[in-house]
């Protein structure tokens, strides 16, 4: 009894643990908006001001703050795209300078404060006392 519950607290604990999110498409995160990159490319007589860079990357399904990007390598610029507001689309410029546009998706949910990585350590901690007091309930018995 005592093997089969610290096996079903760790392995609990490790599926807890192993929740990402789920990304259908490539995307930049700008301001706590997420956009996903389109296909369609933008001149550069229609690009605006620089409204920031990819601060943070990862092609791994997580969730990560600041502006970041499943694509798009850190430094990576964000513009402004000339007569839409940047709550519609943006443009991200590529590494030979072209620009593509970047479509407005929702907000994105990945922050410094998350819930999962939250509800991830009490459940993990209320694991490991249920652990402790098997382990010295166990002990009391023998």
């Amino acid at each position: 009894m005592f093997l089969f519950s610290v096996f079903f607290a760790v392995s609990t604990l490790v599926a807890l643990g192993s929740a990402h999110a789920d990304w259908a498409h490539r995307f930049v995160v700008n301001d706590g908006k997420s956009y996903i990159i389109s296909d369609t490319w933008v001149e550069s007589s229609q690009i605006g001001d620089k409204i920031g860079k990819v601060t943070s990357y990862s092609d791994e399904e997580g969730t990560y703050s600041g502006n970041f990007s499943n694509f798009y390598p850190k430094g990576t610029e964000y513009y402004a795209i000339k007569d839409i507001d940047i709550n519609e689309a943006i443009a991200i410029k590529a590494d030979d300078g072209s620009f593509i546009k970047a479509v407005y998706g929702s907000e994105y949910e990945g922050k410094a404060f998350s819930f999962k990585k939250v509800l991830f350590y009490v459940g993990g901690i209320f694991l490991l006392i249920i652990a402790i007091l098997l382990v010295k309930n166990n002990w009391r018995r023998n």
